[in-house]
């Protein structure tokens, strides 16, 4: 049980790091390290921060 719940984790992760990456232009690498730091909780941080990185 606990792969198949890290396995639907780092799908989740995933997805909201090709999210990430769509709208603002970072890297993947990039992606998963703000995503690391700040959790998927909260995607409009995560927008703000991925903005700031690609200026």
């Amino acid at each position: 049980m606990s792969s198949e719940r890290d396995s639907e984790l780092h799908a989740a992760k995933e997805k909201h790091v090709n999210w990430l990456v769509d709208k603002t232009g970072v890297t993947h690498s990039q992606a998963r390290e703000l995503i690391d730091l700040l959790g998927v909780g909260s995607p409009p941080s995560l927008l703000r921060e991925a903005l700031l990185l690609k200026k």
